[in-house]
């Protein structure tokens, strides 16, 4: 398929271009600014390791879209417990 995106001018850079067209729509419906996303996946990360150990620094937050209703996506990767299974 990839020479049949070049051959009709579909690249790589386009499909980049497209994705964060859609981010910035979905920003501008949730009336969400980057530095208010920023400051919910810090609250997000101080509540959650109040409960469970994750790695912080590993966190993607992203906000998406499928049709008209939008989505919050939280990847939080898990540390490895550290207890022993009796």
């Amino acid at each position: 398929m990839g020479w049949l995106d070049r051959l009709t001018g579909r690249t790589k850079s386009a499909h980049q271009a497209k994705d964060r067209l859609r981010l910035v729509l979905i920003h501008d419906r949730t009336d969400l600014t980057p530095g208010q996303l920023d400051a919910l996946k810090d609250e997000l990360i101080t509540v959650i390791s109040r409960y469970i150990e994750i790695e912080p620094q590993a966190v993607e937050i992203q906000l998406s879209q499928n049709g008209r209703e939008q989505y919050l996506v939280a990847n939080i990767p898990l540390r490895p417990s550290r207890r022993t299974r009796k």
